[in-house]
């Protein structure tokens, strides 16, 4: 019986995930298909009852179910747990496990963005979803001991801290009103900028002005393609990189949890390389509305190049869920709520 995976999310028709899962699984030999599932968030209970079928492996969680699927799953891993969104699940037997991905992946691309420099210590992240609270937790646990989290809509940025409030006890991790004076003071302060947000996906916008970007700066935008956030930045003379390394190595390890085998990671590399000359684009980042569909750049962007770091797999500790809010209603990525955009109608690997 050919097995199942599915890509959970709404919209899903971006995603690049298909074409670089289902190259793995059929170069390992593997009788799996790869599905995108457009679900909206009133059907996700349904949908994640679902997989608990016998015909499926798992499924990967994108924008904007990450936090809304943590009460659906049985129990979550140590990352899953800790950032209070699931990327991928896997099963054991019919029960469901949440892990987050995402962390590895930005873990990743976070070391080849800085490459043979040390290690900065400050950061400025952009956005306050699913994809930013895998970028925050990355950035806790390798050290840094001041990030700065903007959003639109500022209670979700300070819901973000409050949820890392005994994971970065030991640093300064605050949240700040979206102003672009706040904002300029606050890069002229720090090394890091990441953007979590879509603003960039489906428009040729930036999250930011480009004048106030330095060339100092190492910039990391979530979005699989050269955005106007990237191109400003080249522009300054900043280091920068998309969301390749992040989405590349965020599906490997999903494919080693569903498998148990090693990623092909050159020829997932390859399909998602193929995937973005048809126009693809993928995003960790959150809804940033309905905005005028503007075809982004699909050149590759000219700074750090990819690498094909091999995935390390540890033992994955496991929390039981939790159940406190109904699906529908927990997390915090609603429609009508977009992370770093204007306000407006909902719409990415797992950044999908």
């Amino acid at each position: 019986m050919t097995k199942r995976v599915v890509l959970i999310g709404h919209p899903v028709a971006h995603s690049l995930s298909g074409a670089m899962q289902q190259a793995a699984f059929d170069a390992a030999g593997i009788d799996a298909s790869y599905e995108l599932w457009d679900r909206a968030p009133i059907a996700l209970p349904d949908t994640i009852a679902e997989i608990r079928g016998d015909d499926f492996l798992g499924a990967n969680v994108t924008i904007p179910h990450k936090e809304r699927v943590v009460p659906l799953v049985d129990r979550q891993t140590e990352e899953g747990h800790a950032t209070g969104a699931v990327n991928t699940i896997t099963k054991e037997g019919r029960r469901l496990v949440g892990h987050n991905t995402d962390v590895a992946g930005f873990k990743v691309a976070l070391d080849g963005l800085v490459g043979r420099q040390k290690m900065p210590r400050h950061a400025v992240v952009l956005g306050a979803g699913g994809g930013a609270r895998a970028v925050v937790y990355g950035l806790i646990t390798e050290g840094f001991q001041r990030i700065v989290v903007f959003n639109r809509h500022l209670h979700r940025a300070e819901g973000l801290v409050r949820h890392f409030g005994r994971t970065a006890a030991h640093m300064e991790l605050k949240a700040m009103p979206w102003h672009e004076s706040i904002i300029e003071s606050e890069l002229a302060k720090t090394k890091v900028l990441v953007n979590a947000t879509s603003i960039g996906l489906t428009s040729d916008d930036s999250p930011i002005a480009g004048d106030v970007l330095r060339a100092e700066l190492l910039v990391l935008d979530l979005i699989y393609a050269r955005t106007k956030l990237l191109r400003d930045a080249e522009s300054a003379g900043a280091t920068t990189m998309d969301g390749e390394l992040m989405l590349l190595h965020q599906g490997a390890a999903a494919f080693e949890l569903w498998t148990g085998q090693q990623p092909p990671l050159e020829l997932m590399q390859e399909k998602l390389a193929e995937a973005r000359a048809g126009g693809l684009r993928s995003a960790e980042g959150e809804p940033a509305g309905d905005q005028p569909a503007v075809a982004a750049a699909t050149t590759p962007v000219k700074s750090r190049p990819a690498k094909t770091t091999p995935v390390k797999s540890t033992p994955a500790k496991t929390t039981p869920a939790t159940s406190a809010r109904s699906a529908v209603g927990a997390g915090s990525e609603d429609g009508a709520d977009p992370d770093g955009g204007a306000a407006a109608a909902s719409s990415g690997p797992a950044g999908e």
